[in-house]
């Protein structure tokens, strides 16, 4: 089964919300749009996300305190944030976002087409991550059933060099035949 990337949206603005939501429509990428930091945690419990997107001035918790929850978070550490806000160009608070732990810093307005290609470029890497993962699963499983195919073989081996009894030979067969539906199965 494959999983849809998903993007998590925080801003405490519906209409910044919807605007997003637009901005992403027809990328593979299914919005979660919250209104709050505290909702962006709770979110973040049950949902893994390519992206958060995160509106730096919010009421209660801003999106600075809610980047640090999110960065102290085992679960969530690597999740790439993108901050976005519509305060003026202050150097002070880009910096204050990547110490929080951005990987950028948008000013409103933005060019709703660099943040396409930006959200792009952390689905495709989310969706890469995902199907190295299954593949690492893969050959671990492989590996398991390799193991246990060598063992068969070098336990029947030792059997057939045991002797040649007519009951040594039907338990190396049925060692190798148990070995042989392992390894179909």
């Amino acid at each position: 089964m494959t999983q849809v990337a998903k993007a998590l949206l925080v801003d405490d603005r519906r209409e910044n919300l919807m605007a997003l939501e637009a901005i992403l429509q027809g990328l593979p990428v299914q919005s979660v749009a919250v209104e709050s930091g505290e909702a962006a945690l709770k979110q973040l419990l049950v949902d893994d996300f390519a992206v958060i997107l995160l509106d730096a001035q919010m009421p209660d918790m801003d999106g600075f305190e809610t980047a640090s929850h999110i960065k102290r978070r085992e679960r969530t550490r690597h999740v790439p944030i993108i901050f976005l806000t519509a305060a003026d160009r202050d150097a002070q608070l880009a910096l204050r976002g990547y110490a929080a732990g951005a990987v950028d810093y948008l000013t409103k307005p933005f060019d709703p087409w660099v943040l396409r290609a930006k959200v792009s470029v952390f689905v495709e890497l989310w969706t890469k991550t995902r199907q190295l993962t299954t593949q690492s699963e893969m050959v671990r499983e492989r590996d398991a059933q390799w193991r246990l195919l060598t063992d068969a073989v070098d336990e029947a081996t030792t059997m057939l060099r045991g002797g040649d009894d007519p009951e040594t030979v039907a338990r190396t067969v049925a060692v190798l035949e148990q070995a042989r539906w392992g390894a179909t199965s």
